[in-house]
């Protein structure tokens, strides 16, 4: 928490947040900061102060420290980095007057602020009792932390450009300053350090025209404390190397505005060659600041993409679209293009390269690796380098993709049209009744070409059609200037046939060329009428003049009634298709979760191709402590109700699973559910949970075939189950069987429209499958060998076989297989304590022990402190037995269990009340918090992430 605080604050409140912590963390009456000065002889100049008035942890830190170094410069704790200094109190460091706590005062902690190439400052802490190693070491983590912090400050580039000074003859210091730059001169003595301003330089810092004279401590007051290091430390570079200074900072003028200001100087050397003088000039740059500022806050929020890099592919600037579309760019680091997502999409960086090389814009549309979505990026050469605009135009490729799905899937209905007559009753799509009309109107009516055409919304379009371009005969309804076939036929609502080309070419020029150039000879436009309502119109085209016959023009109309009818009925099918496939879609899992216990796979087979909507469904829920739910059921029936009530189960289920309930638990509330539904509705579950530390598997059914397991060595067997009544009909309790799960196991659960057949029992199909499966597992090798895409493929050979076997099939089905992986020993940790005080000392000692040996040091002090809170709650609320537990896996978990089945809450404490925090801290440290119970008792745990460096433990 602290090194997450401390890298995203602000100089001066990284320092007040390390030195409050640091306080703390000792049991300290207060403490203060001293930063170092970048002149020769500075003294330490006090920059924070926690837990004191300013006079008072003044007076203690100089009062015994200053006495134990006579010089108070605290040489002794800047010239160790590594150690700290003890300065102990004595009776003569106290003053009667002082408040008693005051006088309980044991001396002061000093710890030094250092990095890698300079002392920075010490961090001191006045301690009321003499601090012990470990507490020591405490300390002298957080001071480091805030020199990491200090010391990215001191190594970014906060300086303004410098240009080259000439180098002249000059009189004085202050006057070749002020003929280099006509601005604000100043001149420091860097060994009296006596700093000198003009009148002019004085008007831009905001002190009187009389204050020509200062020390160089005057100066340093004005700097803002968030910019004081780096300034600092670019002062320091520039005397020690006697480079050009050049730096620009913000100042706090002693009439309390503030501003920007920037200086340039150089080092003039004295006449031993050491530096002498430091003398240039400051200028204000406020408004240039400000206005810098507004161009880079409108770039920043753009709502397209903006991102700037320089001539060696350095990202300089990215505003928050970029980042997020292109990205993300890491904070730190050479944060080169390429290493984007999006520079590893295919021609990124050659057309990058291309429009640098040719000084052209350019433009490139890409698709960053796992982000789903495509930009168009444009790429504008600039004089230091490129700057990329980036606009979202996935919609814009779907809406083109749908266009093109369209035109193909008009073509695919046009080429493939067939049935019609007495087959329009058995179709049921749209496709069925095209089909049919081209199968059954066509050769029976000597047609050779035809084209169903329907309207809606005002346009016109093809269904289908068979010799016709997909759009050609729809094209007939926007026909500029005079009327057409299509639009006469719709109008009149009557048969319109025309029998000749000379006939077409007469009543309709403007669009008789579309039809009349491809041979036919005669034409049939028949109305579809449905309820009094036009919904388009069949073209029929001939091969000789005048046909159809004058008697089967009438039938010819009577069909078209029929095709209507069909038409209308195979529209409202579509749309109710689309609605089935949409929910069955939404209530089962798009994608397994993935958790360390098992690796799964899972399909669903629907009954009917054309009706992908039933009552079969599965699940793998991640619950605590590395385990793993597995569920599979089935509702009896199908149709939209079946599936409705299936996904109200799932939603169950995994409401249920998240309380920590026991499987047989979880089944009577579901029991409780379906039968709340009526006394029509039954289904069959199956509820498994697998624990990788113990390797035990509970099993719970209710009317649901049992599962099969297969072991690393190949044998498959059924564990006994009891089987219990549906849900539904069932009587509580539900049995649960408890079997031993070796790791690498693979366990298969599958509803009955997976196995069973006519004419068979269903033990015997139980009895087939399972051999199947042993068969099918050994040829895609070793049980233990393969992860997901291993079990994918598992997958689809069962499947193959099994749909092959079971052609008559009429039922849904879904199969879920697991592969287990147990938790080894060397990832389980477990510790008994007593309800004592000091069980939290003890506990927090082997915490610190145990993370010490995974090599988890980053998570020690987060993990002390919830356990701390943990075992403190069940010290003060519950009862023995009391054991601590720790999980290595995917992430880190931590338990606590005892004997008592109080209920842990989160309550929100008052602003005077002690106690009432605990869990708020513990839940504001840790990824997720919950307490599962047992007849022993509860068990509260915790999950903390594992830092990305951390190698995965073999599991």
């Amino acid at each position: 928490m602290v090194r997450a605080f401390v890298a995203q604050a602000t100089e001066t409140e990284a320092l007040e947040f390390a030195l409050h912590h640091a306080v703390a963390a000792v049991g300290g009456l207060g403490g203060v900061v001293h930063l170092a000065g970048p002149w020769e002889g500075s003294a330490l100049r006090l920059v924070v102060v926690d837990g004191l008035p300013e006079a008072d942890a003044r007076g203690f830190h100089e009062r015994i420290v200053g006495r134990a170094l006579p010089d108070g410069s605290e040489e002794n704790a800047l010239s160790g980095p590594a150690g700290t200094g003890w300065f102990a109190a004595s009776e003569t460091d106290r003053r009667a007057d002082e408040e008693p706590a005051y006088a309980e005062v044991a001396g002061v902690l000093v710890v030094p602020l250092a990095a890698p190439r300079r002392a920075l400052g010490t961090l001191s802490v006045i301690c009321l009792s003499p601090p012990d190693a470990d507490e020591r070491c405490l300390v002298g983590e957080i001071a480091s932390l805030v020199s990491e912090r200090l010391a990215r400050s001191l190594s970014a580039d906060h300086a303004a450009s410098s240009a080259a000074w000439p180098t002249r003859a000059h009189s004085s210091p202050l006057s070749e300053a002020v003929r280099s730059v006509s601005v604000g001169s100043w001149d420091w003595n860097i060994r009296t350090g006596e700093l000198r301003y003009d009148v002019q330089a004085t008007r831009v810092l905001g002190m009187e025209p009389h204050e020509t004279r200062v020390r160089i401590g005057s100066w340093v007051d004005l700097v803002h404390p968030d910019d004081l290091p780096w300034v600092m430390a670019d002062t320091e570079e520039a005397i020690r190397t006697q480079s050009l200074y050049g730096v620009e900072y913000r100042i706090r003028r002693p009439d309390g505005t503030t501003g920007w200001v920037q200086s340039r100087g150089r080092v003039i050397p004295g006449e031993d060659g050491r530096p002498g003088h430091l003398v240039g000039t400051v200028w204000d740059t406020t408004r240039t600041r400000v206005a810098r500022d507004a161009v880079d806050d409108a770039l920043r929020h753009m709502t397209d993409g903006f991102l700037a890099v320089d001539s060696e592919w350095r990202i300089m600037f990215v505003n928050a679209e970029a980042d997020r579309a292109l990205g993300p760019v890491p904070a730190s680091g050479d944060r080169l293009l390429w290493d984007l997502p999006a520079g590893r999409a295919p021609g990124f960086e050659e057309a990058c390269r291309r429009a640098v090389a040719e000084n052209t814009p350019a433009g490139v549309d890409v698709r960053p690796p796992d982000s789903g979505r495509w930009y168009h990026l444009r790429l504008v050469p600039v004089p230091q380098g490129l700057t990329v605009y980036s606009t979202d135009i996935t919609e814009a490729r779907q809406r083109d993709a749908e266009r093109e799905s369209a035109a193909r899937e008009s073509a695919e209905q046009s080429a493939h049209i067939a049935r019609l007559t007495g087959a329009l009753a058995e179709a049921i799509t749209m496709e069925d009744v095209v089909r049919a009309t081209a199968e059954h109107v066509l050769r029976p009516f000597g047609a050779v070409r035809m084209a169903i055409i329907t309207l809606s919304g005002g346009s016109a379009q093809t269904v289908g059609s068979l010799g016709y371009p997909a759009d050609e005969p729809a094209a007939l309804w926007a026909q500029d200037g005079g009327a057409s076939p299509l639009t006469e036929t719709v109008e009149s609502r009557v048969p319109l046939f025309l029998g000749s080309p000379a006939e077409y070419r007469r009543r309709y020029p403007r669009s008789a060329s579309a039809l009349t150039d491809g041979g036919d000879r005669s034409w049939a436009f028949l109305p579809l009428v449905v309820s009094g309502r036009v919904t388009g119109c069949c073209l029929l085209a001939f091969p000789v003049p005048n046909a159809p016959r004058p008697e089967d023009r009438s039938v010819l109309a009577a069909l078209c009634g029929l095709l209507a009818q069909a038409l209308e009925r195979a529209r409202l099918y579509d749309a109710e298709h689309e609605r089935a496939q949409e929910l069955q879609r939404g209530l089962l899992p798009q994608r397994l979760p993935t958790v360390p216990a098992v690796d799964a796979a899972a399909r669903y087979l629907p009954a009917d191709r054309r009706l992908d909507i039933g009552g079969d469904w599965y699940d793998v829920i991640p619950l605590s402590a590395e385990r793993a739910a597995l569920v599979i059921g089935d509702v009896m029936g199908h149709g939209l109700s079946e599936a409705a009530t299936m996904g109200r189960l799932r939603t169950a289920v995994r409401t249920l699973s998240e309380l920590e309930l026991p499987p047989d638990e979880i089944l009577t509330h579901l029991n409780d559910l379906v039968s709340e539904l009526g006394d029509d509705f039954y289904a069959t579950c199956l509820y498994a949970v697998y624990d990788p530390t113990s390797r035990m598997c509970d099993f719970a059914s209710a009317g649901h075939l049992p599962p099969v397991v297969v072991r690393p060595d190949g044998a498959a067997h059924v564990p006994r189950v009891p089987a219990n009544a549906p849900l539904g009909a069932a009587t509580p309790p539900f049995d649960v069987l408890r079997a031993e799960v070796p790791d690498g196991s693979l366990i298969a659960l599958f509803t009955d429209g997976l196995v069973e057949s006519r004419g068979h029992d269903i033990d015997d199909s139980v009895d087939r499958f399972t051999r199947l499966l042993a068969a099918t597992a050994g040829d895609d090798g070793p049980p233990v060998a393969g992860g997901h895409d291993a079990l994918d493929g598992l997958c689809d050979s069962l499947v193959t076989s099994l749909t092959a076997t079971l052609r008559n099939r009429r039922d849904d089905a879904a199969l879920l297989l697991a592969r287990t992986h147990a938790l080894t020993s060397e990832n389980v940790a477990v510790w008994p304590l007593s309800a004592e005080p000091t069980a939290a000392a003890r506990a927090r000692e082997m915490i610190r022990e145990q993370l010490t040996a995974w090599g988890l040091d980053d998570l020690v002090m987060t993990t002390e402190l919830v356990v701390s809170e943990l075992v403190a709650n069940v010290v003060r609320h519950a009862q023995e037995p009391v054991t601590l537990r720790l999980l290595r896996g995917r992430s880190l978990v931590c338990e606590v269990s005892d004997g008592s089945l109080t209920t842990p809450h989160v309550r929100r404490a008052a602003d005077t009340d002690e106690g009432g925090r605990g869990l708020q801290l513990v839940s504001a440290l840790t990824h997720r918090w919950g307490a599962r119970y047992s007849v022993a008792g509860k068990t509260i745990w915790t999950e903390q992430p594992l830092p990305e460096t951390d190698e995965r433990p073999q599991e």
